[in-house]
């Protein structure tokens, strides 16, 4: 199956929440464990159930904040989304997956209005090229799951342990028999920034799982390719934080942050 889903079911709820169902694919599998999936497929399928959910054309996504309550277990789940804030101007709608019983993934976004101001425009965040002027890079097979395994990677030759430049796509849909957009296809590989950069290279014997995503967007990303300038950094007291400035073809589009729990696993 080329797809990291398959959708079974929706429903519109008493409360105008919608909840929908789904079961994995051997795609989403995580790499910390088999029997989990991968957050960054997660918060794509997520990112759909956003965006398919009452849409709004005269608004655009604007942050999309992520807490991982637990275990998001391999297998079906559901997702269920309602607004929480409505607005004309702003809106904050949530989505919640919840897998065995119990949720696992909390997810807030704002949706803004849209306005013109490109006359006023300012970017800081500088362009790193494109992902054709780059090879291939292997370093992220050791690690193990469907997902990575599902991913193509590019690294800038300067990228080293702790820093550097990335570029991943896939050629998996998110959910079978549904056209992925742009957004929802970016969106689903941010994730992974946490394993690009590691400091601890290989080495197994340290674990570094994040405990949530941040997805903040000064633009919605257009194309395939998702280039991840990324820093990772450890405290001394077991907290880390792996930090990206967010890219596309076109150039940089937002930032993201993943605040992680540094432990030894042995």
């Amino acid at each position: 199956m080329n797809a990291y889903y398959q959708f079974l079911h929706r429903q519109v709820n008493d409360d105008a929440s919608v909840t929908a169902s789904y079961r994995s694919t051997i795609h989403s599998q995580g790499a910390w464990s088999e029997a989990e999936q991968h957050m960054a497929v997660a918060t794509g399928v997520i990112t759909a159930e956003l965006e398919q959910f009452n849409p709004r054309p005269e608004m655009q996504w604007g942050r999309i904040s992520l807490d991982i309550l637990g275990m998001i277990h391999f297998g079906e789940f559901t997702i269920t989304t309602r607004v929480i804030r409505p607005g004309k101007t702003i809106e904050l709608v949530e989505s919640i997956m919840a897998s065995n019983g119990r949720p696992c993934i909390e997810a807030r976004a704002w949706r803004i209005l849209k306005h013109d101001t490109d006359f006023i425009a300012g970017i800081e965040d500088q362009n790193i090229g494109h992902p054709a002027e780059l090879p291939d890079w292997v370093g992220m097979k050791h690690w193990p799951g469907g997902y990575i395994a599902s991913i193509q990677v590019k690294a800038h030759p300067d990228r080293r342990a702790g820093k550097g430049i990335v570029w991943l796509n896939t050629p998996i849909e998110m959910v079978e028999g549904q056209e992925t957009s742009d957004f929802v296809h970016i969106i689903g590989l941010i994730d992974t920034a946490n394993g690009i950069v590691p400091r601890r290279g290989s080495d197994r014997s340290w674990g570094y799982p994040n405990l949530d995503l941040q997805i903040h967007l000064h633009r919605i990303p257009q194309g395939r390719w998702l280039g991840l300038e990324t820093t990772q950094q450890y405290g001394s007291s077991g907290i880390g934080l792996t930090s990206s400035i967010l890219h596309d073809v076109h150039g940089p589009f937002g930032h993201s942050e993943q605040i992680l729990t540094v432990r030894p696993l042995s």
